[in-house]
């Protein structure tokens, strides 16, 4: 089976299996994990952050921020289509206690300097004011586009500008920066904190980071307590966060295979493909996106329903170019046998 569902069911190398075997490890709630120690720091210093935060998932990553930049019943700024506020079970109402005030984006999922402005809130007797920004890089729902830095400067700058933090939400950050050429410190210097995962593309068997200024992560370490996120020995887990932050440079591997796989598929009848600027492959069929997926595993293909007439493919370090081909061919026989077929 080629499982390109995301890019989180990849599997952990023998080098992270032996870095998690061997690592040297404390409790971290008393902050005697020298190996957790370790990849935090390693994380502040690649972001250019003052200092960083080991969270068990992304999701967990950007609630604490969230928690941590806002006070109760404050209004969040965000994409409709955003991570944060699509995907994370209302999260933002149930733990930070904030009401989400959605953007709608470009077709990038892009917010605009001006849309922050005009979406803003002042605080008074009567309204509760806007206590947060995020942003998403890249931003998944739209097909991993990888936002510009100085599209997130600008739209920072903005919300600075009122006296609104900004949160980036960089679950496929390093995906980001190589889609653009530059170092992921770049993407995020304008915002006050940024959350990315060592299990998307990375291929760390779990965990993410949260990075930021030193006294914004000292309150964060007591809200991820709070939510549940007070690890023990969890060097065994962090090891293999270290090794997945050396795999950076191969992800441009990834959105090669990808726009392979969107050039084959997009030959097909009943299917429309637009170039993948990342990693993500978003394709739209003429038939329900969940028939069509049936019959892709039935093929020996998985991927995932992202609307309607959306399935989204994801190509990752355990999917090679034999792979793509064959999942191509796959999807080929599905759509062949649906044509064949088409009152079943």
């Amino acid at each position: 089976m080629i499982d390109l569902r995301s890019d989180t069911v990849t599997l952990p190398n023998d080098e992270m299996r032996e870095a998690a075997r061997d690592a040297e490890v404390g409790d971290d709630v008393y902050r005697e994990d020298p190996t957790v120690n370790e990849l935090e720091a390693r994380a502040a210093e690649i972001l250019g952050m003052e200092a960083a935060l080991y969270v068990p998932s992304g999701t967990m990553g950007n609630q604490v921020a969230a928690r941590t930049h806002t006070e109760r019943g404050q209004e969040v700024l965000c994409e409709r289509e955003s991570h944060i506020y699509k995907w994370e079970l209302a999260g933002l109402a149930q733990h930070a206690e904030v009401q989400p005030r959605t953007i709608d984006g470009d077709e990038r999922g892009v917010i605009t300097p001006a849309q922050v402005r005009a979406g803003y809130v002042e605080e008074s007797g009567h309204r509760p004011g806007t206590g947060l920004l995020t942003l998403e890089n890249t931003h998944n729902s739209k097909g991993g586009t990888a936002i510009a830095p100085e599209q997130i400067a600008a739209t920072a700058e903005a919300a600075h500008d009122l006296g609104v933090p900004v949160h980036l939400d960089g679950a496929r950050l390093f995906n980001a920066a190589a889609a653009r050429g530059c170092p992921a410190a770049e993407i995020v210097e304008s915002v006050d904190s940024a959350m990315c995962c060592l299990s998307k593309g990375l291929g760390a068997p779990v965990g993410s980071m949260l990075a930021g200024p030193e006294a914004f992560v000292e309150r964060a370490r007591r809200h991820r307590k709070l939510l549940g996120g007070g690890m023990r020995q969890a060097g065994m887990i962090a090891a293999p966060g270290l090794v997945a932050l050396e795999n950076r440079d191969r992800l441009a591997e990834d959105h090669r295979r990808a726009e392979r796989l969107a050039d084959g598929l997009g030959r097909f009848d009943g299917l429309a493909v637009d170039p993948p600027e990342t990693n993500i492959v978003l394709v739209e069929t003429d038939r329900p996106a969940e028939a069509f997926l049936d019959d892709c595993e039935d093929e020996g293909v998985l991927g995932v329903p992202f609307d309607e007439h959306v399935v989204r493919f994801c190509t990752h370090w355990n999917i090679d170019d034999e792979d793509v081909d064959a999942a191509v061919e796959a999807v080929d026989r599905a759509a062949t046998n649906d044509r064949m077929n088409p009152g079943e």
